[in-house]
């Protein structure tokens, strides 16, 4: 699978942060304007606060931000750091993805995916929502591209595909699972939630699509990242994305409530699923203590 020698592994591991800072630049535009079902195309980039448009030498990644001492140029209007933030991430996770794979077929598409992923998880964080954009894009993505991707490396294209789909699979089957059971039995103790069923509503029927996909805790775009995660990363490396957001989703939680000063508010599981997705993805498999 691998595209070339790699003779100068820092130009590439440079060239592929520098893309990445970019990149980031145009997720901060996702993070924004996908939630409100703005087109992330046009119009081009402009202050929130005084509208004026963003110049191209006052967007440049990161060196933009501290030039202008983080303000806008115009009206003196704060840049928050989320964008820089976003930007640097960005550059040093397409970093470890040629760190990781090298010059390959792969390489790109995992960047696609890594992009994806950052996407969500901040989207997820500001809303509490997972655009089907992101998660079932890239879920036909991962069981299309991926595997012929294998198939040009030299590969089984049959046994790529049959890992892409066994991987959606069991991710987004094994949160469904446990969140269905969850909203059955709570269903028969009488329970009932902030968001679930809602206050004077009936619990959902087997008739309606809600009892299939509604549950309480958990928000059904959880489960289509964990599909598409596992189109990508195939049935051993979605588990090992749940062990991990499972321990980081904890971590988060009580940082949230000690932060909100309440074990009752409710905040988005989608970055913890995120960034367990990307340290399954760099971590080789033989370096798990657990599996």
């Amino acid at each position: 699978m691998v595209l070339a020698p790699l003779s100068d592994p820092l130009w590439f591991f440079g060239t592929a942060a520098v893309f990445g800072l970019i990149v980031g630049s145009f997720l901060n535009v996702v993070i924004h304007r996908l939630p409100k079902g703005e087109s992330i195309v046009s119009p081009r980039s402009r202050c929130p606060e005084c509208q004026t448009l963003i110049r191209a030498f006052d967007n440049i990644p990161v060196v933009s931000y501290l030039w202008l001492r983080a303000r806008c140029r115009h009206c003196g209007a704060r840049i928050p750091l989320r964008y820089p933030v976003v930007e640097v991430l960005t550059g040093a996770t397409f970093a470890a993805i040629a760190w990781r794979f090298g010059p390959t077929y792969a390489t790109p598409v995992l960047m696609l995916f890594a992009s994806g992923l950052i996407a969500a998880a901040l989207i997820d964080l500001d809303h509490q929502i997972i655009p089907d954009q992101i998660s079932l894009g890239g879920l036909v993505l991962g069981l299309t591209v991926l595997p012929l991707i294998h198939f040009l490396g030299g590969n089984s294209f049959q046994d790529a595909l049959r890992e892409s789909f066994s991987g959606a699979l069991i991710g987004g089957g094994m949160l469904w699972g446990i969140a269905f059971l969850h909203a059955r039995a709570s269903s028969t103790l009488g329970r009932r939630f902030e968001h679930w069923p809602g206050e004077g509503e009936a619990y959902p029927r087997p008739i309606s699509v809600d009892y299939w996909t509604w549950f309480p805790g958990l928000g059904f775009g959880d489960v289509k990242l964990l599909a598409m995660i596992g189109s990508f990363l195939g049935p051993w490396g979605v588990l090992r994305t749940i062990v991990a957001a499972s321990l980081l989703g904890l971590v988060m939680g009580v940082g949230w409530a000690v932060f909100r000063r309440s074990w009752n508010t409710p905040f988005g599981f989608g970055p913890a699923i995120a960034f367990g997705a990307l340290f399954a993805m760099l971590v080789p498999r033989g370096t798990w203590i657990w599996f």
